[in-house]
């Protein structure tokens, strides 16, 4: 697609490194942006680059946050005694979404998978082997996708766990096989969260 402007050419290019947009929806893209006000475009680059720059991580639970802390670790309505391990910050904004879950999160940052080159220490696990270690929890929820990769975390976790008084279970299989948790429904995705099974349970029926 040749295109009248190498400025032009140069914004689609970029807009399209972007998942799930094309060079002709990146076209679409920078043509609308390029009619709109200035203004409003400089509001959106700002928008960006402030939350590239500052956008923190949660020192609790690895959640993007504002703050060092984030608001569901902060918010006192919360039972920090019962943690949800996800793997990507997706996951928790699709569990909160069913608005079923009362406790806490913990971001693992990705899954167990050899072929990548992503181990154990690559990920957030010791971190939340400190937590069961030093404080009062006493339930992970594995809510991992059903996948290969996720089993397989979900299985070295609970072996880092399995000597330390706290009930490890796992969200019911309503969420199919292979599904990636993030494109769960929210009805299928809460009852799931809802009806989670003893962990070993669910080693006994793979």
């Amino acid at each position: 697609m040749e295109l009248p402007s190498k400025l032009l050419e140069n914004a689609v290019n970029e807009i399209s490194q972007l998942p799930g947009i094309g060079k002709r929806t990146a076209l679409r893209l920078a043509l609308h942006l390029l009619r709109q006000p200035g203004s409003q475009t400089s509001m959106l680059s700002q928008a960006l680059e402030k939350m590239r720059n500052e956008i923190q991580y949660c020192n609790e639970c690895h959640n993007i946050s504002d703050a060092e802390i984030c608001k569901i670790c902060e918010s006192p309505t919360r039972d920090a005694s019962i943690i949800c391990v996800v793997e990507d910050v997706r996951d928790v904004m699709a569990i909160e979404g069913t608005g079923s879950f009362k406790g806490v999160y913990h971001v693992l940052g990705g899954k167990i998978n050899p072929i990548e080159g992503i181990g154990p220490s690559q990920l957030n696990i010791s971190t939340l082997v400190s937590k069961v270690k030093e404080r009062d929890i006493t339930e992970i929820i594995f809510a991992l996708s059903s996948t290969m990769e996720g089993d397989t975390t979900n299985f070295y976790i609970y072996k880092q766990l399995k000597d330390y008084p706290v009930l490890t279970s796992t969200i019911a299989r309503g969420i199919a096989i292979g599904d990636e948790l993030e494109y769960a429904d929210e009805v299928t995705l809460g009852r799931s969260l809802m009806h989670r099974i003893p962990f070993e349970q669910s080693i006994r029926q793979v």
